[in-house]
């Protein structure tokens, strides 16, 4: 009884260890404060604490809980995936602004001028690889 319960505990308080520093690491490298300062709503830091609070813990609960999104419609799921798209293209562009990766990368392949076109192009190689992925059916359960 007090093996699970102990177990229990453990658990919950690695995850909660995991999501903190996961959170830390977004808010170091600077996507929030970034994304702030790109859209000039520095007046509602409020409201972006608490959808951070509340996106993460309803991605835990639907992570923990197994809750399937295929009963939500296509349109909500579209909807989903550009949000999740744009999250991760900004976390993407904010650690390589961190990083300074792209001005070395840049000097490494002798580029002069069109990184943003190296760029386009790792994302729209990424959408097409997740295109075939999905609409082949390697994603589904």
């Amino acid at each position: 009884m007090y093996g699970k319960l102990a177990l229990c505990f453990i658990g919950l308080s690695s995850g909660g260890v995991i999501a903190a520093g996961i959170f830390a690491f977004l808010a170091i490298i600077g996507v929030f404060p970034r994304l702030i300062g790109v859209t000039h709503t520095r007046c509602h830091v409020i409201l972006y604490e608490t959808l951070l609070i509340l996106g993460g813990t309803a991605g835990n609960l639907m992570d923990l809980f197994h809750l399937p999104l295929a009963g939500a419609g296509t349109a909500f799921l579209a909807l989903w995936g550009l949000a999740l798209g744009v999250f991760v293209g900004c976390l993407v562009m904010s650690l390589a602004e961190t990083l300074k990766a792209l001005p070395v990368l840049g000097r490494r392949l002798g580029l002069a001028v069109g990184i943003q076109y190296l760029i386009l192009s790792i994302a729209a190689g990424k959408f097409v690889g997740a295109m075939v992925y999905f609409s082949r059916g390697f994603g589904g359960n």
